[in-house]
């Protein structure tokens, strides 16, 4: 199974040749000019049958046909996506919509979305005979890279801004990454990652910029149209901060659409937080605003310099979807609600979907009858801290057969 696949830009739509390094397009100069895989949708359709996919491995290369990389034999046993899909009754009722299905990306073998995107980057990156791979994470992305390469074999150094969250960095300490915690912010985490990467040619895994890992990112959308093709939502919210999950997500919906595994597209929610919201803004004005310095409790999604906006908001319009903005009290609600009615343990950047929810159904962007569902992105694992000033303390209790005092 092999996939055909072109690379055209996001924003002025000319075709490009495959990087040496992955970039932004060559004609139109524009930073924000990511650049963009299209698959030939009809060659897809004739072999990625529903038939063909109910004979194949349950994780995301069983999309080979929609994929621009190739495994081999060792990286396709990496237990990557069909991560499940929880209905969540209670929840429903909290947000305010008729139906809440919630997928579980914590469920991927380090615990995050961005296994997706890792794998994916990882086996691009052997294939060009790479040495070294390289990213800028406030946290999951980072572990999640340093997990696949420790897979493969490869050595991965990874810049982390100064506030990403100790568990996050734990977990890639331990899957032996050489890690460069930057005295600063993401972007000038990002920034310091692309001018190593371009100095010593280290391939650079950054999903801003490179448009092979969103193509990973789409399998979540992918699945999603597998998984309730019979049933599908009306909606998918997703929380955003770069703009290449939301992209991906979208993406994926849309090719599946198009290759008949679903009737109709569902809708696509962006969710940011409200301090950090520049691809809302976006969205709304149609080009990036010129600050967007703020503060939130989601780490992942702290992005005030999003590159990948474009493809963001082409995606969500291209579904008639839109955006909403949740605030930091409101997505500690989320974490909260989400344990307590659904089971779910989500790090508040996942819990801010479950949040826009909410709010969208307020604003009535959502109706109260639909239907929908919310990608869980990350483990609450991931941000201990975060959750254990929300859950509240034990209440402390004496043994059996203590003494007391009379």
């Amino acid at each position: 199974m092999t996939s055909s696949w072109r690379l055209t830009c996001i924003a002025c739509g000319r075709p490009a040749e495959p990087p040496a390094s992955a970039g932004t397009c060559p004609s139109c100069g524009d930073p924000f000019a990511i650049l963009d895989v299209q698959f030939d949708l009809d060659r897809a359709a004739a072999t990625m049958t529903r038939d063909a996919l109910a004979r194949r491995s349950l994780n995301h290369w069983r999309y080979a046909e929609l994929l621009p990389v190739e495994p081999d034999p060792a990286a396709r046993t990496w237990p990557v996506g069909w991560t499940p899909i929880l209905d969540a009754p209670r929840l429903a009722f909290w947000a305010g919509c008729g139906t809440l299905r919630l997928k579980d990306e914590g469920c991927n073998p380090t615990a995050s979305f961005k296994d997706r995107a890792s794998s994916v980057g990882v086996v691009h990156a052997l294939a060009r005979g790479a040495t070294r791979i390289a990213c800028a994470s406030t946290g999951n992305a980072a572990s999640s890279l340093a997990g696949y390469a420790a897979m493969a074999g490869l050595p991965a150094t990874i810049f982390v801004p100064w506030r990403a969250p100790e568990p996050k960095l734990t977990q890639l300490l331990i899957y032996g990454a050489d890690v460069r915690r930057v005295r600063g912010t993401y972007a000038q985490a990002y920034e310091l990652c692309s001018a190593e990467c371009t100095r010593h040619g280290w391939y650079n895994r950054n999903c801003a910029i490179n448009p092979y890992l969103v193509e990973g990112k789409k399998t979540c959308g992918l699945e999603i149209a597998e998984q309730t093709a019979a049933d599908a939502p009306d909606w998918v919210v997703v929380s955003v901060g770069d703009g290449c999950t939301i992209a991906g997500i979208a993406k994926g919906l849309i090719e599946m659409h198009k290759i008949g595994f679903l009737s109709r597209v569902p809708r696509v929610l962006g969710v940011q937080a409200a301090g950090v919201d520049p691809v809302a803004r976006a969205f709304e004005a149609g080009e990036l605003p010129r600050d967007c310095s703020g503060q939130t409790i989601a780490d992942s999604i702290d992005v005030p310099v999003p590159r990948n906006w474009r493809k963001a908001v082409h995606y969500v319009r291209a579904t008639h979807g839109t955006f909403v903005r949740a605030s930091d009290d409101e997505i500690r609600d989320a974490m909260k609600s989400a344990g307590r009615l659904a089971g779910i343990f989500a790090e508040p950047a996942a819990a801010a979907a479950i949040a826009g929810v909410r709010r969208a159904v307020t604003q009535q962007v959502i109706e109260r009858d639909a239907s929908v569902l919310a990608v869980v992105t990350g483990s609450g694992l991931k941000d201990i801290r975060t959750a254990m000033t929300i859950a509240g303390a034990p209440t402390e209790v004496e043994p059996l057969g203590a003494c007391t005092s009379t």
